[in-house]
């Protein structure tokens, strides 16, 4: 498998910046100039990955965590496949320089239908309250919202729960989504569950160290 992907999808014309320092960068189509049409990454991962499934503590429950899940520590053994190290050396190219620190490790998941998901929630276990970070997450499969909301701040007039700047993105096979600032401290994300038909879709979060 090659890599070779256009400069010109590198710059920051995609960046928006959420405020407080937290900003996202949204690439749609990122891999396709390196991924066949026939999306095969997708194919091979899903055999190739180790997936298992979880159980949390909820409250008086345990419950099975709605999705599979692969953890790889990528500075303590090798990549699960080839393309998973090349992306992690493509987004340490890009993005090491300005997060001050390489990615380290990747976390897949598998939704495999409309009814996974994963609740809200900030990646800053592992860093202190106050520390930057960043995430960086590319999607392989089927089309999934991926939704953000700020942690403090303004409720919708009338609509308690609800935020004035909560975000539905849409993330699409071969699409790059970074959240990079104070993204992970001061605001939270998620991928709902929908009712609508949906295949399944593999998303690659690559982080630096101690961030879960």
């Amino acid at each position: 498998m090659s890599l070779a992907v256009q400069g010109s999808l590198f710059d920051h014309d995609e960046r928006r910046n959420l405020g407080a320092g937290a900003w996202i960068d949204v690439r749609a189509g990122w891999l396709n100039g390196w991924l066949d049409e026939g999306g095969t990454l997708f194919d091979e991962l899903l055999e190739a990955i180790p997936w298992r499934a979880e159980r949390r503590q909820m409250y008086d429950r345990v419950l099975a965590v709605p999705r599979l899940v692969s953890f790889h520590d990528l500075t303590a053994g090798p990549a699960p496949h080839p393309a998973i190290a090349r992306l992690r050396r493509r987004l340490n190219d890009i993005y090491a320089g300005e997060l001050g620190e390489p990615f380290t490790s990747a976390g897949l998941c598998l939704y495999r239908d409309g009814t996974d998901s994963v609740a809200w929630h900030g990646d800053t276990v592992g860093r202190s309250s106050t520390e930057d970070t960043m995430v960086a997450i590319v999607s392989l499969g089927a089309r999934r919202t991926f939704a953000m909301r700020p942690r403090t701040g303004e409720r919708s007039p009338g609509s308690p729960g609800r935020h004035h700047r909560s975000l539905r993105l849409p993330q699409g096979h071969g699409d790059l989504l970074v959240m990079g600032g104070s993204c992970q401290r001061t605001w939270e994300h998620a991928v709902p569950k929908t009712a609508r038909p949906t295949g399944p879709r593999i998303s690659i979060q690559f982080r630096p160290r101690d961030v879960r």
